[in-house]
C-alpha cells in the first residue's frame, strides 16, 4: 500500500506513522553506520536519519555521496525528538534518488552579495530567503484581508500609462504602435480616484515602477504597491486608515512567523510588538524643530531623506505619522492646507532606520486648482482630460495612500537591504537572473 505524501510543515500529524517526503538534500554528515540528512521540501527541514541496517546497502552507500540540493523522496517512520528545532525527525526505510545535483554553487561557506544575487534563483532555496519570502506572502494576504474585510472593492490599475503620475524624470518609456511612447506605471493613483467615483472605497495592488538612478538600500526599480483610494475621505480619516493597515499586516507576520524570525532572522520582535495604534503624529513643522533639536541641519522646504526620516522615526517606539508637508514637495495632485504654503500629505515613517513605508493624502478636488496644477507641472493636459473629468461630474473630497511591500517587508524582517525582499530583484545595475 503507497504511503501517505506529507509535507513537512504537517509532521506533526503523523507522529508514529510511516509517511513519505518528497524534497531535496539540504545538509548532510555521516557517522559510521549512519547518515543524518537534513531534507527540505518547501515547507520546512526535517533531519531523516538513514542506519545502515535500515536500509538496503545500495541504498545506504549511495547516500553517502549525494550532493547538496540533490532530489530525493524519503520514506519511513516519523519520530517525536526534542533535539529537533521541529519536535520531530524521520527514520528513513526506503530512499530513493530522484534526481542528482553535482557541485551546487552556493555552499554553507559566507558568499558575497553580488555573487549571491547572481545566483538568485538558487538562493532562493536558503533558510533565510525562504523565511523572508513566507512573510512577504503572509504581509501581501494581511493586506488583502484588511481591505476586503473593510468594505474595499479590488480594482486593477493598468501597467501601460500615457503620461507620468509622480514626475516625469523617473519615467520607463516604451514605444507603443502608432500611438508614440506610453510608460511603465509609477503609480495606480489616478485610477484608483477614478474608481473611487465609482465603488467609493477602492483598492490597486500590483508592480510599480520607477526610473530613479539610486542605489540606496531602499529602493528598486520595480517594486509593488497597495494603494487604497475612497470617496469623501479626509486627511484625518487616512492617517487612521494607515496606522489601521500597518498594525494589522504587523499583527499577522508575528501570529504567523514570530518563533522564524528570532530564530532564522535574528529579528527582535519587542520592538514589532509596539506596533499598534494610534501612531504618533507629527506636523512637517514639528518635524523640523525636532531634526534642529537633534542637532541635524534642517529648514523649512528642505525634503527628508533616509538620514532624517531615521532621526525623526528614532524617537518613537512604533510608526510615526508626519504630515502638512511644504506644496513644493509634493505633487500635482494634492490639495492644499487652509495654510497656503502646506500640502494635505502625509507620510508613515517606520522606526529603526527604515524611513518612509506610505505616502499619501488629501486629493485636489477643485476642476480650475487641479487645470492650474498641471499646467504649472508642464504636464501634457492632453493626456490628463480623463483626469479632470473626475473634477467635472460629481468631485468630492477623497483621499488615499501608497504602501511599499518591498520597504515593509524589510523593516518587519529586519534587513538590511530591500534586494532580499523580492524574489528577483531589478535595481540599476540588475536585470537579471
Amino acid at each position: 500500500m503507497a504511503l501517505p505524501v506529507v509535507t513537512i510543515s504537517n509532521i506533526a500529524a503523523h507522529e508514529n506513522q510511516e509517511v513519505e517526503l518528497r524534497g531535496w538534500l539540504y545538509n548532510k554528515r555521516s557517522s559510521g553506520k549512519l547518515h543524518f540528512l537534513q531534507v527540505r521540501d518547501g515547507t520546512g527541514v526535517i533531519q531523516a536519519v538513514v542506519f545502515k541496517n535500515d536500509v538496503p546497502a545500495e541504498q545506504f552507500a549511495h547516500a553517502d555521496h549525494l550532493g547538496q540540493e540533490t532530489a530525493i523522496i524519503v520514506r519511513g517512520l516519523v519520530k517525536k525528538d526534542a533535539r529537533s528545532p521541529i519536535g520531530f525527525e524521520l527514520s528513513v526505510k526506503e530512499l530513493e534518488i530522484v534526481s542528482e545535483a553535482k557541485d551546487y554553487p552556493i555552499t554553507p561557506k559566507e558568499h558575497g552579495v553580488a555573487y549571491l544575487m547572481e545566483h538568485r534563483h538558487l538562493w532562493l532555496r536558503s533558510a533565510r530567503q525562504n523565511v523572508i519570502l513566507r512573510v512577504r506572502a503572509t504581509v501581501e494576504k494581511a493586506i488583502r484581508d484588511y481591505f476586503d474585510g473593510n468594505g474595499f472593492t479590488l480594482v486593477d490599475a493598468p501597467i501601460f500609462t500615457p503620461a507620468a503620475c509622480e514626475g516625469t524624470s523617473t519615467l520607463f518609456t516604451v514605444p507603443y504602435f502608432d500611438l508614440g511612447n506610453a510608460y511603465l506605471t509609477q503609480s495606480g493613483q489616478l485610477y484608483m480616484e477614478a474608481a473611487a467615483a465609482a465603488l467609493g472605497k477602492v483598492y490597486c495592488f500590483g508592480p510599480t515602477f520607477r526610473a530613479e538612478k539610486s542605489k540606496t538600500r531602499r529602493h528598486l526599480t520595480e517594486f509593488w504597491m497597495v494603494e487604497p483610494e475612497v470617496a469623501y475621505m479626509t486627511l484625518e480619516e487616512d492617517m487612521i486608515l494607515a496606522e489601521g493597515l500597518v498594525s494589522f499586516i504587523v499583527a499577522r507576520v508575528l501570529e504567523k512567523h514570530e518563533k522564524e524570525l528570532v530564530s532564522v532572522l535574528e529579528r527582535d520582535v519587542s520592538k514589532l510588538k509596539n506596533v499598534q495604534a494610534p501612531f504618533p503624529r507629527i506636523t512637517y513643522e514639528e518635524a523640523i524643530e525636532r531634526l534642529k533639536a537633534a542637532g541635524h541641519p534642517a529648514k523649512f522646504g528642505d525634503d527628508f531623506g533616509g538620514d532624517e526620516e531615521t532621526v525623526l522615526a528614532n524617537q518613537f517606539d512604533r510608526p510615526v505619522i508626519v504630515h502638512r508637508y511644504p506644496v513644493e514637495l509634493k505633487a500635482f495632485y494634492f490639495k492644499r492646507d487652509p495654510d497656503p504654503r502646506l500640502a494635505l500629505g502625509m507620510d508613515v515613517l517606520a522606526p529603526e532606520g527604515y524611513g518612509e513605508i506610505i505616502g499619501g493624502g488629501q486629493r485636489e478636488d477643485d476642476l480650475e486648482t487641479l487645470e492650474k496644477r498641471i499646467s504649472e507641472a508642464h504636464l501634457p493636459r492632453e493626456a490628463f482630460s480623463w483626469y479632470l473629468d473626475l473634477r467635472r461630474y460629481g468631485t468630492v473630497p477623497h483621499a488615499g495612500f501608497g504602501l511599499g511591500v518591498e520597504r515593509t517587508v524589510a523593516w518587519v524582517c529586519g534587513l538590511h537591504h530591500v534586494r532580499e525582499t523580492i524574489p528577483f530583484a531589478r535595481m540599476m545595475e540588475r536585470i537579471t537572473p
